[in-house]
């Protein structure tokens, strides 16, 4: 018999322990690689800088024409930018001159500066900002204009009230006091200010003064500054927000103001109590309320006027007249603060753009109200949103996992479904949501089909907190552009859009809308609102899904027009489940969870669940076997297309996890949030180039340097495999 040897107990004991205390790797994460953007700035193949038309302003004041943005001097312009938030504007040279480097690098030509102003109050005072603060706010912007970035203001979101305010308001306790289900808007005029005077003033003497400040740096007023490219008179609010109906409960002066100014409304348009009472008819005004007392109330709420419109068409009967006339009159109110707010503006010598407001008002004739008073202030502007879990922070919980390549038009896309046809549309907040696995799928969408085929004329992505790429996929929000399946598409993207590779639809679907006959319940088409926090999805007698084949958008006309879904069966399979542009260039599945393609003469793209099919987009043949990735091949010079460019580059993003993160087995739940440092699933893929010559692949790192090495083309064909290369981007340099 052999001698046994006896194992070290304190040895056996280390490897138990290191066992049992290592969590579980998921079979997909074997091979993915960290992301590791080490930025210096030094020359890098993707830098889109030089793309950038500076400085910022050198073509005069940004203006409307038609549905387009062009400058005094009658160059067209497409903004394709990001959000920089709360306190950050003010930040220190050193941090704005990392931070401008960068949005030059990625291709950015626009900045929203959002809800901002707050961060730089007077101790006591809400309409002058500090005067250290301005010395801040002045740098960034000329350092941005120095670049070719412009800026627009988003500088009010709900304006907090200071006790300097007391003497010029009706009750300034009641609006100090003010408690909202989102503690960012306590103590602020949100939502009141769309009928009160008193609030308006506030928000308009803040908004002058900003205008009339000097900036050194430039030599300019803000109002004669034409790199600032718009206003917006105020951020997610309007007169039919549903947190309105709370806020008057909490401020009777101000809902006292409001029944007054209804009930004045009505007497005007009635005469008489007894024509008003017979007009709305028994059981639909509340005991106590009347012309005479001035008490009647407007019940300004979307969810109120969402129901009745939706309950009215299935009931086949006509929409109640106490709706219809709070609805117009709470519209009537909204164009007197955005009328008075737009002359203020202008007063002070600014030409540039102007926004109303950002969001929506629920469905039918208030979402139109709504929506036409933004149209009368100047560009139409939007928001939504996509994906995410529980909440505005990555923490364990619920993930909502549908893919936008699912259904065409949903999501982000629908959004356009607000799209006027003789107004520029911006998407000026927007994000698909971590912990959803499929958030890559969201700036192709957003690039090629919104900014691209629908024409689209500004996207601000939300938003850029940081002057870098983060360490982990969250913030700790999950708002975050700065990571790598966001922002490492904009080298390719930002090139597509400023060099017009997408053709733009003509427009294949009207809606039509006639604003005085809404006053009697008449819009001529139906459609919903499906609406969850702030994401949105717009459908019913027009379809959503053919915004895949052309533009769609609505006209608000000088009669009343019915409103004809168009055919399209030669762009819209809905039985196969395919539908092409109508410019030819695009084309979407959604068979099963959805692809689609792009093919230009200087761009091509794979977008979505792809494996394994052979993608012949004329020169370039792609076939992904990822079951979900992003490929984009572009050409890198702006007057140059993929058969004669020196340079073209390779952009491949599938998924990214924070190491340690899990979930459950089909992703719907996050157990884990995981910690730095970010981990990319590797991207395989053959790409076949139809063009002569033999180009060199250069392998590059995270930001686009070349990094000495390459992979070997084989009768044409470049076979990238991620695990070895641990890239996301490669050059093709002939």
């Amino acid at each position: 018999m052999k001698n046994s040897q006896t194992f070290p107990f304190p040895i056996l004991f280390l490897i138990i322990f290191i066992i049992a205390c290592t969590p579980p790797k998921k079979a997909e994460y074997a091979g993915w690689f960290p992301f590791q953007p080490n930025e210096d700035f030094s020359e890098s193949v993707i830098d889109a800088s030089g793309w950038l038309d500076a400085p910022a302003g050198k073509h005069g004041f940004l203006q409307i024409n038609g549905d387009d943005l062009q400058f005094e001097d009658g160059t067209p312009v497409k903004f394709w930018g990001v959000n920089i938030s709360s306190g950050r504007p003010f930040s220190d040279q050193s941090t704005v001159d990392q931070w401008v480097n960068q949005l030059a690098k990625y291709g950015v030509n626009g900045v929203r500066f959002h809800k901002f102003t707050r961060h730089a109050f007077q101790e006591s005072e809400s309409t002058v900002l500090r005067e250290e603060k301005y010395a801040s706010f002045d740098y960034f912007n000329q350092a941005l204009r120095e670049k070719g970035i412009y800026y627009g203001w988003s500088h009010i979101y709900g304006h907090k009230v200071m006790p300097a305010d007391s003497a010029s308001l009706l009750n300034y306790r009641e609006i100090a006091s003010l408690e909202y289900p989102w503690s960012h808007l306590n103590g602020t005029t949100s939502s009141l200010i769309n009928f009160a005077p008193d609030l308006q003033d506030l928000s308009i003497r803040l908004t002058e003064g900003m205008l009339e400040h000097h900036n050194p740096l430039t030599g300019l007023r803000y109002a004669d500054d034409p790199a600032l490219a718009f206003i917006e008179l105020q951020n997610e609010d309007n007169i039919f927000w549903g947190a309105i109906g709370r806020s008057l409960e909490q401020a009777p002066t101000y809902r006292a103001l409001l029944c007054e100014q209804f009930s004045t409304w009505l007497m005007e348009k009635y005469k008489n109590e007894e024509a008003w009472k017979a007009a709305w008819g028994k059981n639909t005004i509340p005991e106590g309320e009347s012309l005479a007392k001035q008490n009647v109330f407007p019940n300004p709420n979307h969810g109120l006027f969402s129901s009745e419109y939706e309950a009215a068409f299935q009931e086949k009967r006509p929409i109640q007249r106490h709706i219809l006339d709070k609805m117009t009159f709470l519209y009537e109110k909204q164009n007197e603060f955005y009328e008075r707010f737009v002359a203020a503006i202008r007063a002070t010598g600014y030409r540039g753009v102007i926004v109303g407001s950002c969001w929506q008002a629920g469905t039918g004739i208030s979402h139109y109200y709504n929506l036409h008073a933004d149209y009368q202030a100047g560009m139409i502007d939007r928001h939504n949103y996509w994906g995410g879990g529980t909440g505005h922070r990555l923490v364990p919980g619920k993930v909502k996992t549908t893919p936008m390549l699912s259904r065409p038009g949903s999501g982000l896309l629908s959004t356009g479904m607000q799209q006027v046809i003789d107004r520029p549309f911006s998407l000026s907040e927007w994000m698909s949501l971590i912990p959803n696995q499929w958030v890559a799928e969201a700036v192709p969408i957003i690039g090629i089909y919104g900014m691209g085929l629908q024409d689209w004329d500004a996207s601000f992505h939300f938003g850029s907190d940081h002057p870098e790429f983060t360490e982990t996929i969250h913030t700790p929000g999950v708002y975050n552009v700065n990571s790598p399946t966001q922002l490492t598409f904009y080298p390719a993207i930002s090139r597509m859009i400023y060099r017009n590779d997408i053709q733009e639809s003509e427009v294949i679907s009207t809606r039509n809308v006639h604003v005085p006959s809404l006053t009697d319940g008449k819009l001529g088409f139906y459609e919903t609102v499906e609406q969850g926090y702030d994401d949105k999805y717009i459908t019913g007698d027009v379809p959503a899904e053919i915004m895949a084949a052309g533009k769609v958008a609505v006209a608000f006309t000088d009669t009343f027009k019915e409103t004809v879904h168009p055919e399209i069966p030669n762009l819209w399979n809905q039985e196969e489940k395919w539908v092409k542009s109508v410019t030819g260039q695009l084309y979407w599945n959604y068979a099963e969870e959805g692809y689609f393609t792009a093919n230009t003469p200087a761009f091509k793209a794979v977008v979505g669940f792809a494996a394994d099919q052979n993608h012949d987009l004329d020169d370039v043949q792609i076939t992904v076997k990822n079951p979900f990735a992003t490929v984009l091949v572009t050409a890198l010079e702006k007057d140059r297309n993929l058969q004669n460019s020196q340079s073209i580059l390779i952009t491949t993003i599938a998924r990214a996890a924070n190491t340690g993160m899990r979930y459950n087995e089909d992703y719907s739940e996050l157990l884990e949030v995981g910690e730095a440092p970010i981990l990319l699933e590797p991207v395989l893929v053959d790409i076949t180039l139809k063009r002569e010559g033999t180009p060199t692949v250069n392998i590059l790192d995270h930001v686009g340097r070349r990094t000495g090495k390459t992979l070997p083309i084989d009768n044409g064909v470049i076979s990238i495999n991620g695990v070895e290369t641990q890239a996301i981007y490669y050059e093709i340099e002939y």
